[in-house]
Order: structure tokens, then C-alpha cells, then sequence
């Protein structure tokens, strides 16, 4: 397999300006899927200029005309559905079946959502507030948006950034990681194939330190939207104040799930080790410090290590694997590193705790791990991992476990497993995250937002809550007398 990794700038493909070449890599295999040349600050300056260009015209037109190019990208994507989950599986290491059942279907179901969320773009109804104007609320794009997308759900991360933007009638510059660049590249061509003008969509693929930082510090961009590590986050957050840039900050996570004495063991069990092993652990909101209820706790550590040692590890392209690689040798060393540093400390990892040998020594796998007895202080409870690896940990009183799960920096995700509606009501109150999952761990759809509290961030993704982040509201007040004279003009001068 071999992919076009130029880049996508003003409709047309062209190749990167920096000297620097790249290759696209299966983790899972060493594959060699795709190679060009990153982008530099020229790439850049080309793609925010053909953004800019592309906006007025974008942003005038009407709420019908962006929504059918939408349907139609919709339309587009899901003809080469089968294509699009092949690639971003080898790219990214993934098993064929996640991809198919959840990257891809799910990222058409986010178009098909925005397409019909661009026609419904409104402020709030006019009014006569004063008595003597007229009041009503537009909502208006801001302009051009700077992107930068992490390498765990590569298409569809682009999505989440690319469509209330474009829907909302922004003009777009998507960096995606350069490890992981292709399915976004498809996308965009997807989206010329739709009939999205040229210019609207833009892709540079570069590295954080260089095509990032241009995109970030460009001053024709009127926002930036990343989504990756806090420590990257805050750094982007610094240097876009320099230019007084909106920011959409979409960062790390340390997802509790807190399983009450009264939960279903067996539904709480399966939960953890698909939370924890969904994408092979690479999820800002994936279950990573299960606190569990004294009276269940040995059950529930025993029923995890059990469902551990069914998980099957293969192939990427085997529908039966049902985990695949982490995204580098690099990724799965750090995770490593990690699950040895805590055994150090004197914790127990009850499952896994090691690269796989045979046939898939040669990729970047590890094993689905189980850790018990660490400290909550320690790095394997308060960092994330970002691998196959869940802390369990007991606890006593509900108070107890409300205020372990709310212990670290982080509020992306969390969940609460209980069959008390009472003690279900107090967990989302009383948790603090963006999302509280009630019995279950990971869905997303559509129609709700996804974004965090802390350290994980702020702005939302998806849903009609995401037009927050990419509108500017705007108030017109109308005079409605046609008096020469207003009242409140006596305040300044007499009108004599």
C-alpha cells in the first residue's frame, strides 16, 4: 500500500517546502504506507492564505448550501467507507474491526449530524429589551481556523475539527500528526469531491515544533483548536495570546470508574476491560483508575484478569483481533516504563505488564495490563498512561470514592457503576468531568458535546455546543421610533 502524503492546500494536492522528509508507518507491521516531505512555515503561509481567500464567499453562503456539501462529503465518505477503515487501520495500528465499527461509521454519523446542524445556526429571538429598540442576535463565523489533531483517532479527530467549523462557515488549516496524516488527507479530497470550494479545507502535514507553531502564531488566524497532550496545551494557549486568538483546548484525561458495592459485578467487569483496552488504551477519556468498593473489590480484580486473558491480540487486518499495536515503539516503551516504574514501587501488576513475543515482536504491542496496590500519589494513577493499562484501587465510603476519582489534575471522562439511583445522581452531580457515563464507559454520539473541566481543557466538541467555539455573537440593536431626540441623550446634553 502506498498513499499520497502531499499535502492538501487550495484543492490541489502539492508537496511540503521544508527539505524534511517523513515516512508513514504501520506500528503494527513496519510497513511503509506513505513518505513526502513535511511542512514548513511556507506551507503554512500558503494554506492560511488560501483559507483566507476562501472565506468570504464560504461564509456568505446560505444555511441550505452548506448543509447539502455536507451531505454530499457524507455521501462521499461512506461510498469509500471500506478504503478509509483500511487505512487509518494500518496507520494507526488499530483493529480492522474498531475502525469499521466505530471510527468510520462514527465519523460519518458526525457529518450527517453537522449537515443538518448548519441549518439550524440561530441567535435568539428579536425583542424590544429597551422599549425603544429592537434587539436580535446573529451568530457569524470567525474567519480562519488553525487545527491541530492528535495521532490516536486520526479521521476522526479531523472531523470533530473540520465540521462545526465548516458548517458554521469558517474556512479550515488542519495539521494532523504527522505520524498519522492520511486519512485526514482523504477527507479533505473527500470533501473536494462534494463540492466544498477549494480553499475552505486546507491539510499540512509537519511536526508540532514547526508547522504547528507557524499555525498557531499566524496572524491571519482568528482561532486555533488542538487537541493532545495538557503540557502541549498550554503551550499553544501562551503563545495564541500573543495574537489574542480564541482557543478550543481539547487535553488529557484520567478517567476514574467507580463501581459501587451494589453494581452489577459481571456488566462492571466487561465495562473496565473494554474502557480500558478500547483503541489499546489510546483514549484521552479510555477507563485507567477503576476505584472499587471494599465488598466487591477481590471479585472484580479476579473477573478483570479473567476477561484480560481472552483478549486476543493479532493481525490488524484479522477481524478477530481484538487489540491491535500501540502507535510506536517510542509509545509502547513509554507505557512500559511506566507499568515497570509503579511494579518498582511495589505495586502488583496482576496481568500483563510486557511486549508480546512470537509473531508480533516485531510490532509496537503490549500486553492488556492490570495493576493493583499502587499508591494514589504515583505516576501510574495520576498521568496518563495513554496505553492498555488499568490501576484498580478499593475504597470505603462513597465519600471516599467521589473524592479518589476527583484526585488528579485531569475532568474529561469518568463513570459511576451502581443499580442505586440515588448514588447514581450523586456521582454526576459530585464528579468532576466533562462526561459522566452512569452503568457504562466510552459512547459518544453525535447530538452531546465532548469536552473537559481542569486540566482537560475547555470548549466542546461535537453536538450544537461546539458552535460556541467557532462563532462570534453578534448583538444588533435597531432603533424603532424615529425620534431625532432619545431620551437617554439628556444624560450627555440638554438638546438646548
Amino acid at each position: 500500500m502506498q498513499i499520497d502524503a502531499d499535502h492538501f492546500i487550495a484543492g490541489r494536492r502539492r508537496p511540503g517546502t521544508s527539505g524534511e522528509r517523513f515516512a508513514v508507518t504501520s506500528p503494527a507491521t513496519g510497513e511503509v504506507l506513505a513518505s513526502g516531505v513535511l511542512a514548513g512555515p511556507e506551507d503554512v503561509d500558503a494554506a492560511v492564505a488560501a483559507a483566507r481567500e476562501a472565506f468570504p464567499a464560504w461564509s456568505r453562503a446560505t444555511p441550505a448550501e452548506r448543509s447539502e456539501a455536507l451531505s454530499r462529503w457524507a455521501d462521499r465518505v461512506q461510498a469509500g467507507d471500506e478504503e478509509f477503515a483500511a487505512v487509518e487501520s494500518r496507520m494507526c495500528g488499530k483493529p480492522i474491526r474498531l475502525t469499521r465499527g466505530f471510527d468510520v461509521p462514527g465519523t460519518i454519523d458526525n457529518i450527517r449530524f453537522f449537515a443538518g446542524a448548519a441549518r439550524n445556526l440561530e441567535g435568539r429571538a428579536s425583542a424590544e429589551y429597551s422599549g425603544e429598540h429592537t434587539s436580535s442576535v446573529r451568530r457569524e463565523p470567525l474567519g480562519v481556523v488553525g487545527s491541530v489533531a492528535p495521532w490516536n483517532y486520526p479521521l476522526q479527530m479531523a472531523a470533530w475539527k473540520l465540521l462545526p467549523a465548516v458548517a458554521a462557515g469558517n474556512t479550515v488549516v488542519l495539521k494532523p500528526s504527522e505520524l498519522t496524516p492520511l486519512t485526514s488527507l482523504m477527507f479533505a479530497e473527500a470533501a473536494r469531491e462534494a463540492g466544498i470550494p477549494d480553499g475552505v479545507i486546507n491539510v499540512v502535514t509537519g511536526t508540532g515544533p514547526v508547522a504547528g507553531q507557524a499555525l498557531v502564531g499566524h496572524p491571519d488566524v482568528a482561532m486555533v483548536s488542538f487537541t493532545g497532550s495538557t503540557a502541549v496545551g498550554r503551550q499553544i494557549a501562551a503563545q495564541a495570546a500573543g495574537t489574542v486568538k480564541r482557543v478550543h483546548l481539547e487535553l488529557g484525561g484520567k478517567a476514574p470508574f467507580v463501581v459501587f458495592d451494589d453494581a452489577d459485578l459481571e456488566a462492571a467487569a466487561r465495562g473496565a476491560v473494554a474502557g480500558s483496552l478500547i483503541n489499546a488504551g489510546q483514549d484521552c477519556t479510555a477507563a485507567t483508575r477503576a476505584y472499587v468498593q471494599g465488598p466487591l473489590y477481590d471479585r472484580f480484580v479476579g473477573r478483570v484478569a479473567e476477561l484480560m486473558d481472552e483478549v486476543r491480540l493479532g493481525p490488524v487486518d484479522d477481524p478477530a483481533t481484538d487489540m491491535g499495536s500501540l502507535i510506536s515503539s517510542r509509545q509502547r516503551d513509554r507505557v512500559a516504563g511506566m507499568v515497570d516504574a509503579a511494579r518498582a514501587a511495589g505495586a502488583t501488576v496482576v496481568r500483563g505488564g510486557r511486549a508480546p513475543g512470537g509473531g508480533l515482536a516485531g510490532g509496537a504491542y503490549y500486553e492488556p495490563t492490570l495493576v493493583t496496590g499502587a499508591a494514589q500519589d504515583s505516576a501510574i494513577v495520576q498521568q496518563e498512561v495513554f496505553g492498555p493499562v488499568l490501576v484498580c484501587l478499593p475504597f470505603d465510603s462513597d465519600d471516599d470514592g467521589i473524592r479518589l476519582a476527583n484526585d488528579t489534575p485531569y475532568g474529561l471522562a469518568a463513570s459511576a457503576w451502581t443499580t442505586n439511583v440515588f448514588r447514581a445522581g450523586r456521582a454526576t452531580r459530585e464528579i468532576q468531568a466533562g462526561c459522566v457515563w452512569v452503568n457504562d464507559h466510552i459512547p459518544i454520539v453525535s447530538e452531546m458535546p465532548h469536552g473537559g473541566f481542569k486540566a482537560s481543557g475547555f470548549g466542546k466538541d461535537m453536538s450544537v455546543y461546539s458552535f460556541d467555539e467557532y462563532t462570534n455573537v453578534k448583538h444588533v440593536m435597531s432603533e424603532n421610533t424615529g425620534a431625532a431626540r432619545k431620551s437617554w441623550h439628556d444624560i450627555v446634553f440638554t438638546g438646548r
